[in-house]
């Protein structure tokens, strides 16, 4: 207790620069991999994809964030045995925090796509055990995070290969495919703007004190997906055939309709991301910051303060746009190779995946679904469409990063315990 309200100045300082650190590396390899789809169907630029994800991923964790953000700050390990030395605690958030920032800094360096996910839940886990003791560590909550981690890209890879099978269906399999893509085009826009914003209201929004009932919800959700869709229509509807585009690709202009539509999903999954990965930045932040408040106390109960859920925001924007351009490529080219109509299922089908797991409270790992996606898309054109080295060197990297960060973890505890201790 004492060393706390001795540094506890210092130890909200050293977190804010920590979680900033952190939050830069979600941004420069998460956000990369998320927009990677985008970018990588030719739909939107790579400075486009800065300005979407530097709106829609700092209105995710601002206004969605929370929920996910107290699954990482408790119930991952009990921090009871060191209830009488709470500052053990707070040398472990900061350790977890600077080693997964690290390792995600390296791993963008490298070109790896790994996920922030694996590194948090992996430096906490490292902690705990070089901390407090193998005990410690709730593996009832581990495995269902684990479970998550297999069951997230087989719903991202499901739902885009369904959006998949369902555009050949109904667009590219049909008499005059353009003018079936003008027709269901905005049909899909509405998808996107329904699900996010129900799922958002419906369980999303309790810390800003806006309750609604599931009738509401739905009616809300409803409205903002016509309004999505009629601006979506509005885009869709300046498009025109390009004959000569026709004749080297037959499906030239249908794929031009999905490009506006693309940019509607870019949105999407900007917001998805920002509401459920900025827990990995500022969850042990928030940690750090309730027990210095409390002056040690870990039973205590506070909300998530919005000035936490903001840091985030911004750090998660300034990694992408800084550093992100080394990990864009992989999702987006790699893989299997995209168009507008696979990125559009793709990052559609990803966006709806994190959002239910954000509001489930589930720290799923944005990195495997987006992932999953695109091998969903790709699947759809035979197992032959998909780059299987490729993806065996990126859940390759997947398995090297929970290690990594628990050994860096335990080791950045000791230090700080040896320097305050």
């Amino acid at each position: 207790m004492e060393i706390i309200s001795q540094y506890g100045t210092v130890f909200l300082v050293i977190a804010v620069i920590f979680g900033l650190y952190m939050t830069w590396g979600i941004g420069a390899n998460d956000v990369a991999n998320v927009m990677g789809t985008s970018v990588g169907s030719g739909a939107v630029t790579v400075r486009n994809a800065i300005i979407i994800a530097a709106i829609f991923e700092f209105a995710g964790a601002a206004l969605a964030g929370g929920n996910v953000t107290k699954t990482i700050r408790k119930g991952i390990i009990d921090p009871t045995p060191i209830v009488n030395n709470p500052e053990l605690l707070i040398f472990g958030m900061l350790g977890a925090l600077l080693a997964a920032a690290i390792w995600l800094m390296f791993a963008s360096w490298r070109g790896w796509p790994v996920s922030t996910t694996h590194s948090i839940v992996g430096a906490i886990v490292g902690f705990a055990i070089a901390g407090i003791g193998v005990d410690a560590v709730q593996w009832n909550k581990i495995g269902q995070i684990v479970a998550s981690w297999v069951v997230s890209p087989v719903l991202g890879g499901g739902v885009a290969f369904a959006l998949m099978m369902s555009i050949r269906h109904l667009i590219l399999n049909s008499d005059n495919p353009f003018h079936s893509a003008k027709r269901w085009g905005p049909a899909y826009v509405f998808m996107v703007g329904f699900i996010i914003s129900l799922v958002t209201i419906f369980k999303g929004l309790k810390h800003l004190d806006l309750h609604l009932s599931v009738s509401m919800s739905f009616v809300v959700a409803a409205i903002f997906g016509m309004i999505v869709a009629i601006i979506g229509w509005s885009l869709i509807n300046r498009i025109t055939i390009d004959e000569k585009a026709d004749r080297d690709f037959h499906f030239a202009s249908v794929e031009k309709v999905f490009i506006p539509m693309m940019i509607f999903t870019a949105c999407a999954m900007a917001f998805a991301h920002g509401s459920n990965d900025v827990a990995n930045g500022v969850g042990p932040l928030a940690a750090v910051v309730s027990l210095v408040q409390s002056g040690g106390e870990l039973a205590q109960e506070s909300a998530m303060p919005l000035w936490i859920l903001f840091l985030g925001g911004f750090g998660i924007v300034v990694g992408l746009a800084t550093y992100g351009y080394r990990v864009m490529r992989t999702i987006g080219h790699k893989i299997t190779e995209l168009t507008p109509t696979r990125g559009f299922c793709a990052t559609m089908a990803a966006a709806t995946t994190v959002v239910l797991a954000s509001r489930t409270g589930m720290p799923v790992s944005t990195t495997h679904i987006a992932v999953g996606a695109v091998m969903g898309v790709g699947l759809a054109r035979g197992i032959g469409a998909i780059d299987l080295r490729v993806v065996g060197g990126i859940v390759m990297s997947w398995v090297v990063t929970l290690p990594a960060g628990g050994l860096l973890s335990a080791l950045f505890f000791y230090i700080l315990k040896g320097i305050f201790s």
